[in-house]
């Protein structure tokens, strides 16, 4: 068991978050409701990522924090050899079903980004789209996905950015219930200083492009449903709360998605902002 120095100040004894104990409700709340409903929506960003990157055939590639699979999907499309993993088994299995309904070879193993069971080294690629950004530990994860990438390969992913709709989703989510103590806003992965910052000393070449998604639902009120129901983290932050407190972030949510809707028929057309990323390593 790791135990603080005795003579480490209090301030010090309080700056270390306990990365455990936030992982564990993480995985909790993304093992919640069904993300895959919310997360098949989002497959053009896997498909927009590998392209990006060039992925060729017969080439490895690892996705990590796949969730239910879009990027791993869109690789293999790409007759790449991949690896798709997730700390969530039930993530994994949907997109299990998913290679199985497509007819597409692809490994798939539980494992977490933060302690990759990989060899260094091990793979062409790696990828993640909005899934690595959720880990709490930045630069542990950052440096397993830099480990197992070999010399000359590429690290892909897509995050969502601070100012853009999800960013601004978990900042007013985090206004009704209180983050875990010393985790930073996982949008931080959406900012071109914190891809410097956790790839550069060990990048030959970092790319970096702001794009967009668009939420498209039938409703605000439809989006709300959705999101509350299937959405992991909204799930469980309508959870904490008392009815009250509940119906106050069911509003401040529907004013959210009304200021980004650009639809002027009722329902939703929302942009999102991501970062697609492309780093080469040395």
């Amino acid at each position: 068991m790791n135990t603080l120095s005795a003579t480490a100040s209090p301030a010090a004894q309080t700056t270390q978050p306990d990365y455990a104990a936030v992982k564990t409700r993480q995985q909790a709340a993304w093992s919640s409701g069904d993300y895959a409903v919310v997360g098949t929506t989002l497959q053009i960003v896997g498909e927009s990522l590998c392209e990006t990157m060039d992925l060729r055939a017969g080439t490895s590639v690892l996705d990590v924090a796949a969730g239910n699979g879009n990027a791993s999907l869109a690789a293999a499309r790409r007759w790449c050899r991949v690896t798709s993993t997730d700390y969530v088994g039930a993530l994994l299995s949907r997109g299990r079903e998913r290679a199985a309904a497509e007819r597409l070879e692809i490994e798939f193993r539980e494992a977490d980004v933060e302690a990759l069971p990989f060899a260094d080294g091990s793979f062409d690629h790696v990828v993640s789209t909005f899934g690595c950004m959720f880990a709490p530990n930045p630069r542990r994860t950052a440096s397993e996905m830099l480990r197992v990438c070999r010399s000359g390969g590429k690290i892909g992913m897509a995050n969502w950015t601070p100012e853009g709709f999800i960013g601004q989703l978990f900042k007013t989510i985090g206004g009704h219930v209180k983050p875990p103590a010393g985790i930073e806003s996982p949008a931080l992965w959406g900012s071109r200083t914190r891809i410097d910052e956790l790839f550069g000393a060990q990048a030959s070449r970092i790319d970096v492009m702001q794009r967009q998604f668009v939420f498209r639902y039938r409703s605000p009120a439809h989006w709300l449903e959705i999101f509350k129901t299937f959405y992991g983290p909204v799930l469980k932050a309508f959870a904490a709360l008392e009815p009250a407190a509940q119906d106050k972030l069911a509003s401040d949510l529907i004013a959210l998605v009304e200021r980004f809707n650009k639809a002027q028929d009722g329902t939703v057309a929302a942009p999102g902002d991501y970062l697609e990323v492309v780093v080469t390593k040395r």
